[in-house]
């Protein structure tokens, strides 16, 4: 009888738990899908594996003064694209946008017909696109579809004096063969630096949870940041939060799926600039 009371107890428990992490967490979760997602070190092994991104795309074409659209959580789902089709209406009537950063969660549970539907809107713009991974985009374990449609999750792109990093942080962390392999990469970097990650590194109140799972590894990655990163993309929260840490600025976009916002970055001899759209 007493077991039966703590069994009960542990899953009144887990149960509390649960409920209270969706409230206190942006992302849409799907507990199901969760438990069901990949490892890293999985995905990291497809770090040459480029099905998506053509030779052309991975090396930039950049004038001295440029922008670029960074569209987070766009979770398409059942054909439902939330009005995407737009964009290439503001990339066609924009010659300063270079390329497009879709910074993670691109699909609802990552499955094939989301990313086909995704592959084929970013085929459509006359900019190349960059795919970042998200937690959704692995749930039900559908990384499978990523490494086939779109493959790696972790790479470089150079070109025009700009360096780009997307990062695999659809885990919650980046772990340590990531890092150590971003403060490599970092020694060798151009003029500019843009860093895109999906889960956000910082939150906005106290009474949210963290969405990095090790705040060591968020010190020692943003130490590595330093005097080396201009800015850092990153979404997950869903809730708009812009920060600025060791010279860095850090700018966590809402989603894209609820409130059709985007971020438009401008480049110029001057600075940096960023702002705020709805599509």
């Amino acid at each position: 009888m007493v077991k039966k009371c703590c069994r009960r107890a542990a899953i009144i428990n887990i149960i509390f738990f649960l409920h209270c992490f969706c409230l206190l967490t942006g992302c849409k979760v799907d507990f199901l899908g969760f438990f069901g997602s990949s490892d890293l070190d999985d995905r990291l092994k497809e770090r040459d594996n480029f099905r998506f991104l053509s030779p052309d795309d991975r090396t930039l074409s950049l004038g001295e003064e440029f922008s670029f659209i960074v569209l987070c959580d766009t979770h398409i789902e059942g054909g439902n694209i939330h009005g995407l089709v737009k964009l290439k209406d503001v990339i066609d009537s924009d010659s300063e946008i270079k390329f497009v950063v879709f910074n993670g969660d691109i699909a609802q549970h990552g499955k094939q017909q989301n990313i086909e539907t995704f592959i084929k809107i970013a085929k459509s713009l006359s900019v190349p696109c960059y795919p970042v991974i998200g937690n959704h985009d692995v749930y039900f374990g559908n990384w499978s579809v990523w490494k086939n449609l779109i493959g790696s999750t972790r790479y470089r792109i150079n070109g025009g004096g700009v360096t780009l990093f997307i990062l695999d942080s659809a885990n919650a962390y980046f772990g340590k063969d990531q890092l150590n392999w971003l403060e490599k990469e970092l020694k060798n970097t151009a003029n500019r630096v843009f860093i895109f990650s999906h889960v956000n590194l910082f939150v906005k109140s106290p009474v949210s949870i963290q969405q990095f799972t090790d705040i060591r590894e968020r010190a020692r990655f943003v130490s590595l940041l330093q005097n080396r990163c201009d800015a850092m993309f990153m979404g997950h929260s869903h809730m708009r939060d812009e920060r600025e840490t060791g010279g860095i600025r850090f700018i966590t976009v809402e989603d894209y799926q609820t409130h059709r916002i985007y971020c438009r970055v401008s480049v110029k001899k001057t600075g940096i600039s960023r702002e705020f759209k709805k599509l």
